[in-house]
């Protein structure tokens, strides 16, 4: 048997132990909870953010046109522009699939709740920066038209959004619409109208276009860079545009950058 002096310090260190047991579960309990509240003021201080950027004014002067532009754009027909949407106007995930790491840290402009294969779906959509303002402008100039790769309950769903009931996106093509090549989508603008001179695309994808490079602007693919600025250095080359008898004759010279 031990001593009565032995058990007293077999029973402090096994309370010293229990003790320190207990004090490091505060300590992680707190740096846990820490942690939460600084990623929810985080979460709140990003959407307050992003809020405010999409609040500030953005200017693009649309003046009234002189009497001598407005009779040279009578003497042109009204333009087709169409839109591509995942990466040159949205980005977007659902989940199940990203990678938590790959998955933008800033909270989605909406979230679109879909049926795919009797399966429910979350993507989490993110709008470019300005684009509600550059669809305001441009349907001002052009009839507008989504041409998308992806899948129509999915497509439909996101331009409904974009479109916010203003009715400027009534016309849209499908993956069912596109030409499957090698794995990828191309999209045949001749299906939209016979006159070539009279449509062009915005696609960040020259594979979707490559059958009418000079009916084609080119535009960076976009994953939730909040800096981006793509979408209103467009504006002033979209409005000479529409003066434009044949589109071609401008859009045919940025060949090199269909090439990069």
């Amino acid at each position: 048997m031990f001593p009565l002096s032995d058990k007293l310090m077999v029973c402090f260190k096994e309370d010293r132990i229990q003790m320190l047991k207990i004090f490091l579960f505060c300590i992680r309990t707190v740096f846990l909870l820490a942690y939460r509240l600084w990623t929810c003021v985080s979460y709140l201080i990003t959407k307050q953010t992003k809020a405010v950027r999409y609040q500030q004014t953005v200017k693009y002067e649309n003046y009234p046109l002189s009497p001598l532009s407005m009779h040279r754009l009578s003497l042109v027909r009204r333009k087709v522009f169409v839109l591509d949407l995942d990466e040159t106007l949205i980005h977007s995930n659902h989940d199940g699939v990203i990678r938590q790491a790959n998955k933008p840290n800033i909270p989605p402009d909406f979230i679109l709740r879909v049926t795919i294969e009797r399966h429910p779906v979350r993507f989490f959509v993110h709008k470019r920066p300005f684009v509600d303002f550059f669809l305001d402008i441009v349907s001002q100039w052009y009839e507008l038209v989504v041409f998308t790769a992806s899948m129509e309950v999915y497509g439909a769903g996101v331009a409904d959004k974009l479109d916010n009931n203003r009715g400027i996106l009534k016309r849209r093509y499908y993956r069912q619409h596109c030409t499957p090549e090698l794995g990828s989508y191309t999209k045949d603008l001749s299906a939209i109208t016979g006159d070539l001179s009279n449509i062009f695309i915005l696609d960040n994808s020259p594979g979707a276009y490559k059958g009418y490079p000079d009916n084609a602007i080119p535009i960076k693919s976009w994953f939730c860079d909040q800096s981006d600025t793509a979408l209103l250095g467009l504006l002033p080359v979209l409005d000479a545009l529409r003066f434009t008898h044949d589109v071609r004759s401008v859009l045919s010279r940025k060949l090199h950058l269909h090439r990069l």
